[in-house]
């Protein structure tokens, strides 16, 4: 990893927030981590996670080569709604990472599908088979190819959005409409690089919401991506007033307790690379999703501070 430097103007603070702030890809633990080892220096010297940095400051970061990834089978229970020679679909649970990356090397879906069978020679070693992705603590339906020739039609139907996916949301706050859509482009924030913001000149991203049930303080929504960018309907969401109860980065610290933002592809529905056969697949919601909903609809309101 190329060695990266950084300095300050105007701000101040611990220099393993400051730094995580300006890096979208170093978390603050690689960061403390870097510190400790005195691969991060300040004017030439080495300093201790909570020095607190200056205007004039000097950072240089010299983070160490990444190991390299790969994807190995692991004896995990997947959840498998569909499946035939060509397809896979599974329901992803909460908590769980899509295909190996930087922090998170084992235990994704990849790695579960593959000790159930073969994918290497579909995409590529990190993502064989991988078509879309839907964020760790989103819960719900994705399809991953098993043959060249489903990899190649199911990416041509999302790129040409004839594919159906729905998902399930608690948000906060009422509703004046019934239904609506945010067009909104979408980029990496400018003032946090951890997080996607709407962005003027960004990327074209539109979602369509009809509103199920409304509570006290809370709605259930569903919603239909026209677009797949990352964190979208969370992004989209949050942009009108309404962000996703229990998202740690884009909603309130005060939400529905559980394990993130209540967020579940529910339905999915592409057409059969092979057969052309339109096919269509519903999974219910996880459990904690549930309870909330049951407490909602009794009146039960259990928001606290969760952050």
């Amino acid at each position: 990893m190329a060695t990266a430097s950084l300095t300050i103007t105007t701000e101040s603070g611990r220099i393993d927030k400051v730094v995580s702030a300006h890096f979208a890809d170093f978390t603050r633990s690689q960061v403390q981590n870097w510190l400790e080892a005195g691969r991060v220096t300040v004017n030439g010297k080495a300093v201790r996670p909570a020095y607190k940095v200056t205007t004039g400051d000097l950072i240089a970061i010299d983070p160490p080569e990444p190991e390299p990834l790969s994807a190995e089978p692991e004896d995990i229970p997947i959840d498998i709604v569909y499946e035939d020679d060509d397809v896979i679909v599974v329901n992803k649970p909460q908590g769980m990472v899509v295909h190996p990356a930087p922090g998170h090397p084992r235990g994704t879906l990849v790695n579960a599908i593959l000790y159930h069978c073969d994918l290497h020679a579909i995409n590529d070693v990190i993502r064989p088979g991988i078509v879309h992705r839907i964020d760790k603590d989103t819960s719900g339906l994705l399809m991953v190819a098993k043959s060249k020739l489903a990899l190649d039609s199911l990416s041509a139907q999302l790129k040409a959005k004839t594919n159906v996916r729905e998902y399930l949301a608690i948000v906060h706050g009422h509703f004046a409409e019934d239904h609506g859509t945010v067009d909104a482009p979408l980029a990496r924030s400018p003032r946090d690089r951890k997080k996607i913001a709407v962005v003027e000149g960004g990327r074209h991203a539109v979602t369509h919401f009809t509103v199920l049930e409304q509570f006290d303080h809370y709605s259930l929504i569903r919603c239909k991506l026209e677009t797949g960018r990352t964190h979208q309907i969370r992004v989209h969401m949050a942009s009108i007033n309404h962000p996703l109860a229990g998202d740690p980065l884009y909603g309130p610290s005060r939400t529905l307790p559980g394990n993130g933002q209540f967020l579940h592809a529910a339905t999915l529905g592409f057409k059969h690379p092979r057969t052309g056969k339109e096919l269509l697949f519903e999974a219910p919601v996880p459990a904690i999703f549930q309870e909330r909903l049951n407490e909602l609809r009794r009146g039960i309101d259990k928001t606290r501070k969760v952050k």
